[in-house]
């Protein structure tokens, strides 16, 4: 029975990147760390419709507001995305995204810190 309960638990700490293919739209964005704690309005959502897609060439883009926001390349470890995005000046920064959940329909990924961001996004 432990040796069940370890392979259950062990299936259960990594994501693949299969998994992440295709676009996600934003439902929920916190900022658990801010105090106090902020979120951003459902009505910002809908206008703004935001989203995160990875692609199979191991791409990702976050479009706001119908503007890039962000885009580079991603790779997975454990239960994080690691990003590498492309900066304006074409300088690269690198940070992780970590996952709280992925089912095949939704996903909850944050950024650690004082200014991290926790977003739920499902996919279409």
């Amino acid at each position: 029975m432990f040796i069940l309960l370890l392979a259950a638990l062990s299936c259960n700490t990594s994501i693949s990147a299969d998994a992440l293919f295709g676009k996600w739209n934003y439902i929920k964005v916190i900022k658990p760390n801010a105090n106090p704690p902020d979120s951003v309005r459902m009505s910002e959502l809908k206008v703004q419709a935001p989203f995160i897609q990875f692609s199979k060439d191991n791409k990702f883009m976050i479009i706001w507001g119908g503007t890039l926001l962000s885009h580079g390349t991603f790779s997975v470890e454990g239960k994080n995305i690691l990003i590498k995005e492309v900066l304006p000046d074409g300088t690269t920064r690198q940070f992780p995204f970590w996952v709280s959940e992925l089912t095949g329909k939704e996903i909850i990924f944050e950024t650690k810190g004082e200014d991290g961001s926790r977003v739920t996004a499902v996919k279409e």
